[in-house]
């Protein structure tokens, strides 16, 4: 039975019979504004011409004449050819070919930005052809990163610079000058400045050049500002990239520049928060203490942080306990940075009785102060010479010295460090000055606690010695059987 299928199927495909060439079927067209035939730009049509008009000779590319030759009668209709015409993407290979077409391209973007300047380009006549032609050129697909899926600190000499910037750079100022400009429509230009443009202006901040990335921030920046039904969107879609970062990747390009726009958009939220912005400093900015790459754009997230605290002190207390579920165990340079932001959290925190997680707090900042490294310890040593912390250290000493006590005389009888046993003597003598009766009673139970700790220890080597024994004997008298 199978013979017989298989000898079927060959009498139908011998009856088949395909062209060689195969385009009967699939007739694949390629339209490149550089490589236009005669005959094909004879057959354009007239409202939409070709960008480069072919010369006699096809080694050599002719662009249109310069704006400022042409008539005042030609020259919107020269500006929608010259828009129209940089609606491609140049090859940024050193063929003789390439390097024509990308010179031809540049100047007509620069010509473009300069009619933009003088301001007598119309936004509102070619804003569907200037949106489609900003949108062919900055919404790419990103080259495979040198770097892997995994991150590094990228140093400055490995930044790596996108070869087409000279053209994505005036292609970003044509949009910035759009965005910006009093004469964009808000309620026109909505059509194309819309949710799904916004979306892809957002996923282009994973971009490795540093450039880019700045241009990005300020656009969007601007849009925000200018758009006001986009807000919501932005927020949230901005939210999502700090998810995928936080809880899938682990890398993106763009975390501190995002920080920096939603710097500037904390800063004007209004009083009394809505509940949706506190939801967003929970549920977003702490866990974004979590990641390795947090040294890459921790400055921000600081600075977003303590605006919060500023609008609100209540929020102290949630941002701390957030703080202390994502300590670092072993990352020192973590520790330093996280230090830093506890004490600037503190000094912003006005109310201190709204904090809660002072004894927690205190019992982390002890572990820092008998931490190895030298500059861990003296960080966290650093925090008794602001004063802000001074006076919240003395209106609730009751609950922080029980708690740090054990950790600054460990630190007296063992630090390997000098200038950590100096730090710790000063600090210790700030508290003794500031409650002797306290301090008194903190180093009576010491005290009694590290006799209770060496009476352990003398019976737990009695215990051991006294089993040897047993075992020793019981060895001997198994020989003499």
């Amino acid at each position: 039975m199978f013979n017989k299928i298989i000898k079927l199927a060959h009498k139908k495909c011998s009856k088949l019979e395909f062209p060689e060439s195969g385009l009967q079927f699939y007739e694949v067209v390629v339209k490149h504004a550089s490589r236009t035939t005669p005959s094909a730009a004879a057959n354009s049509d007239s409202e939409n011409p070709p960008f480069l008009v072919p010369p006699s000779d096809p080694t050599v590319i002719e662009p249109l004449p310069p704006l400022r030759d042409a008539e005042e009668s030609e020259r919107r209709a020269l500006i929608l050819r010259k828009i129209q015409g940089c609606c491609f993407l140049c090859d940024f290979s050193d063929t003789v070919d390439s390097v024509n077409e990308r010179e031809t391209k540049r100047q007509a973007l620069e010509e473009l930005i300069e009619i933009i300047q003088s301001g007598s380009f119309g936004f509102s006549e070619n804003q569907e052809d200037l949106i489609n032609m900003v949108s062919v050129n900055i919404f790419r697909c990103f080259p495979a990163s040198p770097r892997g899926t995994e991150y590094l600190e990228p140093d400055e000499d490995d930044r790596h610079l996108d070869p087409s910037w000279p053209h994505l750079q005036l292609v970003y100022d044509i949009l910035l000058r759009y965005v910006v400009s009093p004469e964009t429509d808000i309620r026109t230009s909505k059509r194309y400045i819309d949710h799904v443009f916004v979306m892809k202006l957002i996923d282009l901040f994973d971009s490795e050049d540093m450039r880019e990335r700045e241009y990005l921030k300020t656009i969007l920046h601007r849009i925000y500002g200018k758009y006001m039904v986009h807000r919501p969107f932005i927020r949230n879609a901005i939210n999502n990239v700090f998810y995928r970062f936080i809880f899938e990747t682990q890398r993106h390009n763009g975390i501190f520049e995002l920080l920096e726009i939603l710097a500037s958009i904390i800063n004007g939220f209004a009083l009394p928060m809505k509940e949706e912005h506190k939801l967003f400093l929970i549920r977003t900015l702490i866990p974004l203490h979590k990641p390795k790459a947090i040294s890459s754009y921790h400055e921000q997230l600081s600075y977003c942080v303590v605006q919060f605290v500023q609008k609100d002190n209540r929020l102290a207390d949630p941002v701390i306990k957030g703080m202390l579920k994502y300590w670092p165990v072993s990352n020192c340079q973590k520790e330093v940075l996280f230090l830093g932001e506890l004490e600037v959290v503190l000094e912003a925190t006005q109310c201190t009785d709204s904090l809660r997680c002072l004894a927690s707090l205190f019992r982390q900042i002890g572990r820092c102060l008998n931490s190895p490294h030298f500059q861990v310890a003296e960080r966290a040593l650093y925090f008794w010479n602001n004063e802000n912390i001074m006076s919240l250290v003395a209106q609730n000493r009751n609950v922080i010295l029980p708690v740090i006590f054990e950790a600054l005389e460990n630190n007296m009888k063992g630090h390997w460090s000098r200038a950590v046993i100096g730090l710790t003597a000063n600090v210790r003598k700030m508290f003794l000055e500031m409650d002797t009766e306290l301090f008194e009673e903190c180093e009576r139970q010491y005290t009694e606690k590290e006799a209770k700790t060496r009476e352990l220890e003398a019976k737990r080597l009695l215990t051991w010695k006294r089993l040897d024994a047993e075992a020793a004997q019981a060895v001997r008298e198994d020989m003499v059987n």
